[in-house]
């Protein structure tokens, strides 16, 4: 396959007539595809009516599916995100890695609004929610690689290191490097920035017509949708959870409503005032009110014992990072966490890479590779140290504190749990919120915008198109979680059902991407 694939990539199909582009840069009529469009939102439609039709049965089918998935594809979901970046960290020092995206001489954003507007849109999807979660879970509960393995290994560097499998080198490396490569190339060949982009190596021009197009663009589209809809149900649950520990507010339907109703109108928002202004502003305001939080829970917390988990935990993560990428020893323990994540943020790759070509026209490769598979991982596990590691910190000062909390209210509790035990709870709590609301907000605009771009014939999305994808995810939301927590959770583990055909879509990536490098490196001549 891979010289097939090389074969391809390599191939001058210029000869035929470029089809109609979708790229940013084109000026042309923005053309709607109805049939990608009206498919996605009724595949969407389907599932919610089921859901609220026949919850248990659905429940039931999506357990299933789940859990065949996760047992089938697993491993193969673990060894592609280990060759993603494995691939993309070897690009770094190659001297290929000069070229510039995009065909162009300037990037459109500088830098720190560049990488803050590609970290908030993934941040968003648990920055908060797991970076205070998971840790105690896995501190509480040992994960079987160390359980299996040599029983010496410190909890909280157990714990955390585990934690950084799920959303470091690899989670970052699927959503950002090779595939926006490709799409970025294929872009400057005529093609359209949607997913079915993704086979231009190895259909050439052919990838942006027919039903196979369709279909990738179909599943693409839902698979995002799923991923961003389930963050938005769990923020409805989490803020009204922290309204009532905070201020008595009642955690009801009605008040989890007006959230999610609020989150959509400040997604809304952002939509009108364009990617330049609205995802930008969006980025960088999250991006200090995080750095403010976690400079106050240091302060107000540990420090010290924050530091030294973290310089432990990522040792002990990359010096165990092969063996516990891959292990396969507990595979319903791993279909419940480790599999669960990257089969996540697979079914997030092919929108991501729409987004990240969409904001990283100018840059070289070695910027992007450098500022989506390296920078923003470490950034990442510093994050979950901080919330999940000061859990720690306070939980053993205080046996129960953060756990028992966390066991009876889920994933809403822990971060109000952590934020109540420190001195000025109120404020800290109350910011928690807030940073929630924006980061979940700023996924939710980038994800419509690549949404509506991936139903676009010709031309960028209308804010309106956007604005009705973030109404209709916003929708989706508060009607699953009027089912309770399984509507949400069922969504979720559906995302991992939609991650298969994903999965496929982005291997061609492995092989085209380092094509695709030199071929522009030679035409730039650097």
């Amino acid at each position: 396959m891979s010289q097939t694939s090389t074969r391809t990539v390599s191939a001058d199909q210029s000869a035929e007539p470029p089809p109609a582009t979708d790229d940013p840069g084109h000026i042309g009529p923005r053309r709607l595809d109805r049939p990608v469009a009206g498919a996605s939102v009724g595949i969407l439609a389907s599932f919610v009516a089921l859901a609220l039709i026949v919850p248990d049965r659905m429940s039931g089918w999506v357990g299933a599916g789940f859990a065949a998935c996760a047992e089938i594809f697993g491993m193969y979901w673990q060894i592609l995100l280990l060759a993603t970046f494995l691939i993309a960290l070897v690009l770094v020092f190659t001297p290929w890695a000069k070229a510039r995206l995009g065909n162009q001489a300037r990037p459109d954003f500088n830098r720190f609004s560049w990488i803050a507007m590609i970290m908030m849109t993934l941040l968003a999807a648990g920055g908060v929610f797991w970076a205070a979660a998971e840790p105690m879970y896995h501190y509480t509960s040992r994960p079987p690689y160390f359980s299996d393995g040599d029983g010496g290994v410190d909890a909280v560097a157990a714990a955390l290191a585990t934690s950084f499998i799920d959303w470091g080198f690899l989670a970052w490396a699927i959503l950002g490097s090779l595939g926006a490569i490709v799409m970025m190339r294929a872009a400057e060949k005529g093609m359209p920035l949607r997913p079915r982009s993704l086979l231009y190596p190895i259909m050439g021009r052919r990838a942006a017509t027919g039903p196979i197009a369709a279909i990738v663009d179909v599943v693409c589209v839902i698979s995002v949708a799923a991923g961003t809809i389930g963050p938005v149900g769990f923020l409805g649950l989490q803020v009204s959870y922290g309204l009532n520990s905070l201020f008595g507010i009642p955690d009801v339907y009605p008040v989890q409503l007006l959230v999610i109703a609020t989150l959509t109108a400040v997604a809304g928002v952002s939509v009108f005032s364009g990617v330049n202004r609205g995802i930008r502003f969006l980025s960088s305001a999250n991006v200090w009110l995080a750095l403010g939080l976690m400079a106050a829970v240091l302060v107000l917390g540990s420090a010290w014992f924050v530091v030294k988990s973290f310089f432990d935990g990522f040792a002990l993560y990359v010096t165990d990072f092969f063996s516990m990428t891959l292990y396969r020893g507990d595979t319903e323990w791993l279909s419940g966490w480790t599999v669960f994540f990257f089969g996540w943020f697979l079914g997030y790759a092919p929108l991501m890479a729409i987004f990240v070509a969409r904001i990283s026209k100018g840059r070289t490769v070695r910027d992007l590779l450098i500022s989506t598979t390296v920078l923003p991982p470490v950034a990442t596990t510093f994050w979950f140290t901080v919330l999940g590691g000061t859990g720690i910190f306070l939980e053993q000062k205080s046996d129960g504190a953060i756990s028992e909390p966390l066991m009876e209210g889920g994933l809403p509790a822990a971060v109000m749990a952590i934020s109540g035990q420190l001195p000025l709870s109120l404020v800290i709590s109350f910011g928690f919120l807030v940073l929630t609301m924006t980061f979940v907000a700023t996924t939710t605009d980038s994800m419509s915008f690549a949404m509506s771009q991936s139903c676009m014939t010709s031309g960028e999305p209308s804010p309106r198109l956007r604005a009705t994808w973030a109404l209709l995810i916003g929708i989706t939301a508060a009607v699953l979680i009027s089912l309770g927590d399984g509507g949400v959770e069922a969504l979720q583990s559906a995302i991992v059902i939609t991650a298969v055909p994903v999965g496929f879509v982005m291997l061609p990536a492995l092989v085209a991407a380092p094509v695709y490098v030199r071929q522009m490196a030679r035409e730039q001549k650097v």
